[in-house]
């Protein structure tokens, strides 16, 4: 089993920052990806960013070069660093985490973007 704990979500400007954060807990030691996901009002879930174990990183094309994942595995972190925020990026965000064939959810952490 795996937990995990999301924070740093919040309201800010278009054009601003926002930092979230991922803690992981449990049988850490076979997480392989780690990822961040988002779910806008009305519509489906969808991939942000993820990083391997190894640190190879893949983005959403929307979000390229304005958000940045890192991970921490000393600390058993992963982070979004969001940049150049848009009202479009609003949504809940969800870590996840992938361990095997099983993938770990957070419980979301709400991020709005003003215009």
């Amino acid at each position: 089993q795996v937990q995990l704990v999301e924070s740093g979500g919040g309201l800010v400007q278009a054009g601003g920052s926002l930092r979230l954060s991922c803690a992981a807990s449990g049988s850490i030691f076979s997480i392989n990806s780690m990822g961040w996901y988002r779910q806008a009002p009305g519509k489906q879930r969808e991939l942000v960013a993820v990083i391997t174990s190894g640190g190879n990183t893949n983005y959403a094309d929307s979000v390229k070069g304005r958000l940045t994942i890192s991970r921490d595995n000393a600390k058993n972190t992963v982070s979004l660093q969001m940049n150049s925020l848009k009202p479009e990026d609003t949504g809940v965000y969800y870590c996840k985490a992938r361990s095997g064939r099983r993938d770990y959810w957070g419980q979301g952490t709400q991020v709005t973007v003003s215009s």
